[in-house]
């Protein structure tokens, strides 16, 4: 199946690794051109070498605090200014730390509001007077936005109000041709995954071994997902392959 990416412009945000990088890989195999940031110059320039000497493809890596505005202003600018228009946007950033409500001080609350909310809203706010040609947004959020998960107060608060965002701008954004949807990652084998793990391991006072196998129990395809099965959903959404579906949350999660 073509996905019309071929030589699209697509920003990926924190994609020197994990979930953001699955998703440049699709992108990539599929021929678009991918500027891809992260906090680390050493890891995105890293990333982008790998996606452009293994796919063939325009790549454009950029340090970037996505807690910042003028970071997230500078990387757009610069992929403006290398390739023009705007085809596409990956929301990612990391998630907040882990600790119940009462755990939670007010700078932590205002910390996860500015790296998963407020990113989210200036990453789409640099990015849409660029999309002058329609295109794709897709947001990355959490399953806890469905049913909260033990000790992620802060990610599901903010993950929430993301998908909220994004049901608003499907709609508001519509007329112009750009499609906003959001991409639910289940339990996928990623750094985070494995810190999550560590930390259920920590409270119930078992091995990180025995914390994955109680997951894995839960999944019906009983795996955990690989980076390339997020990528290859969250390129799909990106693409205009995916021209009719707007407003939409996917689950990535095996079924569970």
């Amino acid at each position: 199946m073509d996905l019309g990416l071929q030589n699209k412009t697509v920003l990926v945000a924190a994609a020197s690794k994990g979930l953001g990088f699955g998703i440049a890989k699709a992108l990539a195999q599929n021929g678009a051109k991918v500027s891809i940031c992260s906090r680390s110059e050493d890891d995105i320039n890293a990333a982008a070498k790998t996606l452009a000497d293994d796919y063939g493809v325009e790549t454009l890596a950029t340090a970037c605090d996505l807690t910042k505005k003028e970071d997230i202003d500078n990387w757009v600018q610069r992929t403006v200014d290398k390739w023009g228009t705007i085809d596409g946007l990956l929301v990612n950033a990391g998630g907040p730390p882990a600790a119940i409500f009462k755990e939670i001080s007010e700078a932590q609350w205002q910390s996860a509001f500015e790296l998963t909310l407020m990113s989210s809203i200036r990453m789409i706010n640099a990015t849409i007077p660029h999309m002058t040609n329609g295109g794709g947004i897709l947001t990355i959020t959490s399953s806890s936005v469905r049913e909260p998960i033990p000790r992620l107060a802060l990610s599901t608060v903010m993950r929430s109000g993301v998908v909220g965002l994004v049901k608003t701008l499907a709609n508001e954004l519509a007329d112009d041709g750009i499609r906003v949807n959001n991409l639910i990652p289940g339990r996928i084998d990623t750094d985070r995954v494995a810190q999550l793990d560590q930390n259920t391991a920590n409270k119930l006072g078992i091995t990180p071994e025995e914390a994955r196998k109680r997951s894995l129990a839960k999944i019906p395809l009983n795996r955990l997902g690989t980076i390339d099965d997020f990528g290859s959903a969250g390129a799909f959404l990106l693409s205009p392959a995916a021209s009719y579906i707007t407003g939409a949350s996917l689950q990535v999660d095996g079924g569970s």
